[in-house]
This record gives structure tokens, sequence and C-alpha cells, in this order.
């Protein structure tokens, strides 16, 4: 299992440097984070062994049940929590996520606010943004995230990191690389605008489908999950309601 494992991951990295020189950028600004949805914890840790030590989930509870059954092994990984997040699990995310990749609501960011003081913490977030403009996805609409990140800007127990987006699900390539497209300059026109405590270093965009177009539009963080794991037996929609596509 370890060697598919690691012809796997040789693989892949293959496909990430093709495109990184595609694109003309170092393959070491493209960081892979796992997509570790239905993956097992022993999986995840063969995954890891790697050098792919990132994880993120999209659902609280299955988060917990990992880091439980991965024991004091849990703390060797960096989590992220991808998922919608709810506001009454905000106060669970934030024991174990370094990284929220999924802000969008000013109710979700002043609760985690009030609960980051009160345990006299900080996270690193980013804000989501809804480029394909279906409703079967969350996320801010592109025209409203300059003034929703400068709104959160002033909670700052919220360190601001960049953008995440969920692409079109779509083989229409052309599609699919307007929306990586956008969040790109997205991030730049809100970099020039020198917003205090607001830091625009990742762009977390683009995965097993559609990775490689992603990292030619500037992806820094790639989420990837079948292109590691495999395919799963549960459907995209159980985790984004509305949505077919696996």
């Amino acid at each position: 299992m370890k060697d598919s494992m690691k012809y796997t991951i040789r693989q892949l990295q293959k496909r990430i440097d093709r495109a990184c020189r595609s694109a003309g950028r170092d393959p070491d600004s493209v960081t892979v984070v796992l997509a570790t949805k239905t993956v097992p914890s022993e999986r995840i840790l063969e995954a890891s062994s790697f050098g792919y030590n990132i994880v993120a989930e999209n659902r609280i509870q299955e988060a917990e049940e990992k880091i439980a059954a991965l024991g004091d092994c849990w703390q060797e990984l960096e989590w992220h929590f991808i998922g919608h997040l709810q506001s009454n699990k905000v106060n669970k995310v934030v024991r174990f996520a370094s990284m929220v990749q999924s802000i969008d609501r000013m109710k979700i960011v002043r609760k985690m606010h009030r609960r980051l003081e009160k345990l006299d913490q900080s996270i690193d977030v980013l804000v989501q943004v809804n480029v394909s403009g279906e409703s079967s996805k969350y996320g801010i609409d592109p025209s409203s995230a300059i003034p929703f990140i400068e709104k959160v800007a002033n909670f700052d127990r919220l360190r601001i990191k960049g953008l995440m987006t969920i692409g079109l699900f779509s083989d229409d390539w052309p599609r699919v690389r307007a929306g990586f497209r956008l969040l790109k300059e997205l991030r730049d026109e809100i970099d020039a605008r020198s917003i205090p405590e607001v830091e625009m270093k990742h762009l977390s965009m683009g995965m097993t489908n559609d990775f490689e177009i992603a990292i030619e539009e500037g992806a820094t963080m790639i989420r990837l999950g079948r292109a590691v794991f495999g395919e799963r037996d549960t459907p995209d929609s159980y985790y984004w309601p509305g949505i077919e596509t696996s």
C-alpha cells in the first residue's frame, strides 16, 4: 500500500512540476493541502510520511473522529477547515484548526473573534469567494469581497492570509480558468490597497479535476483528495448540498 501511495504522489508531483514550469513558477510556491473527507486516519498518516502534512476537513465531526483515532499523532499534522462553517461549530473548529479557509459571513467572524478572545488565541483565515456564481456554492460575491475584507480586518484575532474558492464544476476549461483568473485579479486588487492587517499571501484554488489550471493562474494552495487517495464512495453533494459532481 505504501509503495502504491509513493508512486501516486511521485506522479502527482510530476504533474505539479509541469504545471509550474508552464507558468514559469517555482514548484515550491505551490502547497498541497490534503482534502481528507472520508479518508481513514491511517491513510492520512501514510500521505504525511511523504511530506504532505497539511490536512483539510469539510466537517467538524469527521475531523474530531480522525483526531481521536490519531492519538498524539494528530499534532504532527497541520489542520485546516475548508467546509461551510456553522455558527454552532465555531467553538469546536478553533480547538484544532490552524486555518479556516471558508470565511464568508460576518456572523461567523464575530463569533469566532469572541471565542478566540476568551482563549487568548488567533487564527489564520482565508475569505471564500464564489467566483463561479453558482447558487450551490458558498462564498462572498466577488463584488462584495473588498468591503467584506475591510470589515473582517477590524477583528484582530482573525489574521486574513488570502482568498479561497471552489472552482466551477465543469469540463468547460476556459470558464474554469476564467474563475481562477478572477480570484487572482481580486487578490491583486486587494493587495494593492494595502489594507491594514490584511496579507494576500495565499490563493487556495484548484482540486483534483482542475489543479493544473489553478496553478497556471496563480494558486499557492491546491486542495487534493482523489488525486492522492483515489475515488471516494461518498459524492460531493454530501459536503456541498446541490452539487452532484464527484
